[in-house]
């Protein structure tokens, strides 16, 4: 077990905690570009592609050379689209955190510190799509630490004040190429309620999928 310990957001912790956040979500790009790769109409496309440079070129290594081109401009195509939506949550809830989670009723924000330096985060809020319910956001450990207990921590964490402030459950999103945070959640006694492809352009064409999990507090003795 790491030594660790989970406390309340400080205004020092501002610049490490949007970096935790930026940092996981850039560890998804490889399982974005791999989701959009296994889709149905992309393998099509790729096939038909090869095959058309394939007949209308003499050369065999041109086709190879075009494809892994088309596959790169691909590739930057998922880090632009999701570089923008971590620059979105930069400038939205985490732009002031002290105002968002810890000056706002029902909610607030955590971090994980080991030796003095803050190596995870977890926030709360009230769900606004389901009533009576609180919804778990921004959880991100760092790589180096994760495995040891941390995660679960802060998870707990959410939990115990859902429970203190008279919450129904909690509710939290994630999407379908995060196969760690899954597990993580249903380790900890969430149970998927719920699916939708992101409603967006890209989301629709690459079929992303956000997973909608939900643990419910129990009612006290």
């Amino acid at each position: 077990m790491a030594d660790y310990r989970i406390r309340k957001y400080e205004d020092d912790d501002y610049e490490v905690a949007r970096d935790i956040f930026a940092s996981g979500m850039s560890e998804q790009f490889p399982g974005i570009f791999m989701h959009a790769l296994k889709q149905p109409w992309s393998q099509l496309f790729l096939v038909c592609v090869l095959c058309a440079l394939l007949l209308s070129s003499k050369s065999f290594l041109f086709p190879i050379l075009a494809l892994t081109l088309l596959l790169a401009a691909g590739r930057q195509g998922i880090i632009y689209l999701s570089g923008k939506y971590i620059e979105q949550s930069l400038n939205a809830d985490l732009l002031d955190i002290n105002k968002t989670y810890l000056e706002s009723k029902g909610s607030c924000f955590w971090v994980a510190e080991s030796n003095d330096n803050v190596v995870g985060t977890v926030a709360a809020m009230p769900s606004k799509e389901e009533p009576g319910t609180l919804e778990l956001k921004r959880l991100s450990v760092r790589e180096n630490y994760r495995g040891l207990g941390i995660a679960k921590a802060l998870c707990r964490t959410v939990s115990d004040f859902a429970r203190l402030n008279g919450y129904q459950a909690v509710v939290l999103r994630t999407s379908v190429v995060q196969h760690e945070a899954q597990k993580l959640y249903e380790r900890v006694g969430y149970k998927k309620t719920n699916e939708y492809v992101w409603e967006s352009i890209p989301g629709k064409i690459m079929n992303f999928t956000i997973f909608v999990y939900r643990y419910d507090i129990a009612a006290p003795n």
